[in-house]
């Protein structure tokens, strides 16, 4: 069986959007990589953050290290200050390879489960979208609300290309906006990531979820190579 591949008959634990337990939507059930870390709660990297940090997070320090030395740019710190909030800012491909392969669908449906779970936890949410029309913010940084399927994601559409730098790039200049008025940030990253990009990671990103979507009898695991580049939680939705 390969590394990345699901066991058959394994049902991962569903996980809340509570401040204790990093977020996944039901339908976003995924099984974790092979030998990875614990998940990464509260991520906060080291001399970025202005929140005071205490104690060593092992656990989230491991993690960023992956199969490498350990340094002290790995070190993870708990965070022992509330914060104000925490922007959810989701990159969604819409790239034709998600289309043909299925994937745009399914990511949408995860996609809508983690904006109803946001709602129900009072936090804020932010849409970017890459394809053939380029990169477009299709949801600004706002409180989740009580929104339909029919009003913001099924009418988004799928084919072109994959800009995905300059989609993270994006991000990253929304998180950086919250992150200075004191909210946890977080990026998804939705995707099969089919491109010849090497996106760098999103520097504001207090957290990083990149969901595979990538199907087909031949899998590059692209997605998974840069969720172990970015020392990001790497994620197979079912």
């Amino acid at each position: 069986m390969d590394e990345g591949a699901t066991a058959p008959g394994r049902v991962a634990r569903k996980k809340s959007l509570s401040p204790r337990a990093a977020p996944l939507p039901e339908s976003a059930r995924a099984s974790h990589a092979k030998g990875a870390e614990p998940p990464l709660h509260d991520h906060c990297e080291p001399g970025r953050s202005t929140r005071t940090s205490t104690g060593v997070d092992w656990p989230r320090t491991l993690a960023a290290r992956g199969a490498r030395a350990l340094t002290a740019e790995h070190l993870r710190f708990r965070d022992l200050n509330p914060v104000s909030g925490r922007l959810h800012c989701v990159v969604l491909d819409c790239s034709s390879s998600m289309v043909m392969g299925g994937g745009l669908a399914r990511a949408k449906g995860v996609l809508l489960d983690l904006f109803r779970e946001a709602y129900q936890r009072r936090e804020h949410v932010a849409l970017i979208s890459l394809g053939g029309d380029g990169v477009q913010l299709r949801l600004a940084p706002c409180k989740a609300g009580a929104w339909s399927d029919d009003w913001l994601i099924a009418p988004i559409g799928g084919g072109g290309g994959t800009p995905l730098s300059e989609a993270l790039s994006c991000a990253d200049d929304l998180l950086a906006a919250q992150a200075a008025r004191g909210m946890q940030a977080w990026l998804w990253l939705m995707t099969d990531a089919r491109t010849r990009e090497l996106p760098v990671r999103p520097a504001h990103a207090d957290l990083i979820r990149v969901l595979d979507f990538e199907s087909g009898p031949v899998r590059l695991q692209k997605a998974r190579a840069l969720a172990d580049v970015w020392g990001a939680e790497y994620l197979l939705p079912c």
